[in-house]
């Protein structure tokens, strides 16, 4: 029963101590193999690899495939006319040697993301004070992300190489810190203003001119309608009282009668008129007898 738990036990450490000198690297890592503090090897294609077991050898991975680094913080920078611009960017970059990175820069990704953000933002404060804040909107921004890039590279691959390599720089955004796009706003929204009440009143006057204009020639059309009209009727009146002339011509009775009845007719013009009739031919009708021998004449109440 011993021997069978000691064959057990002895198993199971030498199943624990063979795992302790297996790694395997990924693809998209580099592993660093560490004796007593000390970089012993430094492997950079992916598979089964052998080592001591701890403590006498280590082994860490660090990422080969490409990261990016974005501008952490918003502090502004200052163009040529000394205008506050904030800038945001982004880098995309990889480490290329394991060994000088380690050496020169740190154990982690994390070490050289900060080194390089603050190569990187002196870079860009160092050129973003050659350019002005039209040229940095226009495409010059291209030449200025190239002179930043190139900058980082001298800095990186110098004396004393970070092991690393910058692909591409790049700006994201570049706007005016928030008090002055505040105030390029109310400049903005004032002009607006400006030009929406000018549109306005010239709109304005427009319509007062078009309204003039019609209530001109209303005017006018209805004085013409009226001359026509009148020009009509009075070709009316003449062409009857032509007609008239020719009938009372004819028949100078009919001609009388006619106009008794219209004095007739003018006579009674109110309610309450009377006509009184005089049979006996007294002397107080005869001043308003006509000469046909009529006996009727109108009397008031």
């Amino acid at each position: 029963m011993n021997r069978i738990g000691f064959v057990v036990t002895s198993a199971l450490v030498a199943l624990a101590l063979l795992s302790s000198m297996l790694f395997v690297v990924d693809q998209r890592q580099f592993g660093v193999v560490y004796a007593l503090g000390q970089i012993k090897e430094v492997i950079t294609e992916p598979g089964l690899n052998f080592k001591l077991p701890p403590p006498f050898q280590n082994v860490t991975y660090i990422d080969k495939r490409l990261l990016t680094l974005d501008s952490p913080d918003t502090e502004p920078m200052l163009t040529l006319e000394k205008q506050r611009m904030v800038i945001d960017w982004y880098v995309r970059w990889r480490i290329t040697d394991p060994l000088q990175y380690i050496r020169n820069v740190g154990l982690d990704e994390a070490a050289g993301a900060n080194q390089l953000n603050r190569v990187v933002r002196n870079a860009f404060q160092e050129e973003i004070n050659r350019f002005t804040v039209r040229e940095l909107l226009s495409m010059k921004r291209e030449q200025l992300m190239a002179d930043v890039k190139k900058e980082v590279l001298q800095v990186v691959k110098g004396a004393k190489p970070w092991g690393v390599d910058v692909v591409d720089v790049r700006i994201t955004r570049a706007d005016y810190v928030d008090a002055i796009t505040e105030s390029v706003y109310r400049r903005m929204e004032a002009e607006r203003k400006r030009v929406a009440n000018e549109l306005r009143s010239t709109g304005g006057a427009e319509g007062e001119k078009i309204r003039a204009d019609a209530d001109r020639q209303r005017e006018v059309a209805v004085a013409n309608a009226y001359r026509d009209a009148q020009k009509v009727k009075g070709e009316g009146d003449a062409e009857a009282s032509a007609t008239y002339a020719e009938a009372f011509g004819r028949d100078a009775q009919f001609a009388q009668f006619y106009r008794s009845l219209e004095a007739y007719k003018a006579s009674f013009n109110k309610k309450g008129d009377v006509l009184v009739v005089d049979p006996q031919g007294s002397e107080f009708f005869k001043a308003f007898r006509g000469s046909a021998g009529a006996a009727a004449a109108p009397a008031r109440k």
